[in-house]
């Protein structure tokens, strides 16, 4: 895993219960990646539609037909956003046995191609909550399961590597697929330390995430959340995991946070 601070590091913060005093010190919104502010639908769905498309290829190789039904991207992001399995997503698609076993091993293979990474793109107003958050003084950390390389870069050709003050990724391009709560939670504790100077919680931080990745990494730490439904993951999904609130998209937690937190700019 690897983790990358900027220079000149924000005063730190210590999380309170909200019962207490309203916090005086910097906000700090410790954010996921892909959700909030990338949206990878158009990709996954590519990469299910040719890993398919492969799987059929290479039994009638064979000389077998394999009856195959391919999802739209409705369904087949519907079933994601309910956490369906991928061996259930195959065998709804007409894959039984090995069969399965090519097909996931497909989707692993080109998942993160560079011509399929180019179909990622930003989520609607993500670029301007980011700028807003930034604006009024609150410290942005990113912390993703995404390869920290591949973050930096995107965030670097959409001009927003500046606005955050760190950006911890891992350096396994498999890790944001699978998804791992213990990973995450690395991360995450690795962003909480190195962003602070002082031991302890921030007073006045958040996570922001997608995915029971996110949400189990902040309430393992004593971070509250918020959890988005504009990424991998629904809202009835989420609800299970008792985030302590749930958005739609960034920009409306951008305008949650400002309003009722007690911003103080340290710039």
């Amino acid at each position: 895993m690897i983790g990358v601070a900027a220079s000149n590091p924000q005063p730190p913060l210590y999380y309170r219960s909200q019962s207490t005093s309203p916090c005086s010190e910097q906000l700090t919104v410790f954010c996921d990646f892909d959700g909030p502010i990338i949206d990878v639908s158009n990709r996954y769905y590519t990469t299910y539609k040719l890993a398919l498309a492969d799987t059929q290829a290479a039994y009638q190789d064979r000389g077998i037909i394999l009856p195959l039904h391919s999802l739209s991207k409705q369904q087949f992001w519907h079933m994601k956003q309910d956490r369906v399995p991928d061996v259930e997503i195959a065998m709804r698609s007409g894959l039984q046995g090995e069969q399965i076993d090519f097909f996931l091993g497909r989707v692993l293979d080109i998942v993160n191609q560079p011509a399929l990474l180019g179909q990622d793109k930003l989520q609607p107003g993500a670029s301007w909550a980011l700028a807003l958050l930034h604006s009024q003084g609150v410290r942005l950390v990113l912390v993703t399961l995404r390869c920290q390389l591949q973050a930096t870069q995107i965030l670097r050709n959409y001009g927003l590597t500046c606005l955050f003050s760190g950006i911890y990724g891992t350096s396994n391009h498999q890790a944001a697929y699978r998804n791992n709560v213990e990973v995450k939670q690395q991360l995450l504790e690795q962003a909480i330390t190195e962003q602070s100077t002082r031991p302890g919680r921030p007073c006045s931080a958040w996570m922001v995430g997608d995915t029971e990745a996110d949400l189990l990494a902040a309430q393992a730490l004593s971070i509250p959340a918020i959890a988005l439904t504009c990424g991998i993951r629904s809202n009835r999904y989420l609800k299970q995991f008792h985030p302590n609130f749930i958005y739609s998209n960034l920009l409306a937690t951008a305008h949650y946070l400002l309003k009722t937190n007690k911003v103080v700019s340290h710039y």
